[in-house]
């Protein structure tokens, strides 16, 4: 096998294939860790995260990283309204349970937080804890608007390095330290290789759950979600220069939350990349839970 995590398939209940990445110790180890990427996002961001925490010298820890439906290898779904936040929670317990996963730390991304919180709120017995990448309760309408800007609206690009190039132009701003290894990383997980070359790692259907946004209504209030996050130690990251996740929605979540710790990654948007430094203190969160 040249990958370093095994392929795991799983039916979801209304029989659509999905599909995760499962690295390290299927036992033993530390508290298993599951990832959840973002809207139009899959796996492959958390491939670096996933790496470090199941090669861990001192405590080796199993790493699920879930594509949700319409995105990275798990099916297409024919109904896009099925993109929905409450049937991937469900895909997400499909495929905790294939994997005989009773209790893990969380890592969620953008839309993967608002999972993370919802399984919370569902299934508190799950969650040991929880890492919200770049997302709370409070989501800027800005954000979002500027992710509906080019969801589903890319140019193929003929090979990763243009891919990288496209992003760097569209998202720039939100990443100036970016190197050139992070943009190509990213581009790995926006585009995969086809006998037809590259395509899209996401179905363009994604941006018809956005298209109904109406920026002038309130967004659906979640700190009641949030709440049921307090009994579990939670790491929220933030990127300096988000317009998803605001300074003063995050001051507030620490306010609420006793256990909650806070990073700011400067030079960064939304949302950050889970490699670097982060890589270290996610390890020593998920370390603390195990004791």
């Amino acid at each position: 096998m040249s990958h370093s995590y095994r392929d795991l398939f799983v039916s979801a209940g209304d029989g659509l294939r999905l599909y995760a990445r499962d690295y390290g110790p299927e036992t033993g180890g530390g508290l298993p860790v599951i990832c959840l990427p973002g809207l139009a996002r899959n796996s492959e961001d958390f491939h670096e995260l996933a790496e470090a925490l199941s090669r861990d010298p001192l405590t080796p820890r199993r790493v699920l990283a879930l594509d949700y439906r319409g995105r990275g290898r798990s099916d297409w779904d024919k109904d896009w309204h099925h993109y929905d936040l409450k049937i991937e929670l469900d895909d997400c317990l499909k495929v905790l349970a294939a994997a005989g996963i009773g209790k893990a730390v969380f890592v969620g991304t953008s839309r993967g937080g608002l999972i993370t919180m919802a399984l919370g709120a569902a299934h508190p017995e799950l969650l040991a804890g929880a890492v919200l990448n770049d997302i709370g309760p409070v989501i800027e309408a800005r954000g979002l608007l500027r992710i509906r800007s080019y969801v589903g609206k890319l140019p193929t690009p003929r090979t990763l390095q243009e891919g990288a190039d496209i992003l760097r132009r569209m998202s720039g701003e939100q990443f100036p330290a970016f190197t050139d290894e992070q943009w190509r990383r990213l581009a790995r997980g926006t585009w995969h290789e086809t006998a037809e070359g590259l395509a899209l790692s996401y179905d363009s259907s994604l941006i018809k759950t956005l298209e109904a946004l109406d920026p002038e209504a309130p967004l659906p209030d979640l700190w009641p979600l949030f709440e049921r996050l307090k009994p579990v130690p939670l790491l929220v990251i933030r990127g300096g220069m988000s317009d998803l996740l605001s300074d003063e929605t995050l001051r507030l979540m620490a306010e609420r939350h006793p256990g909650l710790t806070a990073i700011t990654v400067p030079g960064q948007g939304h949302a950050p990349a889970l490699d670097g430094d982060l890589l270290q203190t996610i390890a020593r969160f998920a370390a603390g839970i195990d004791t």
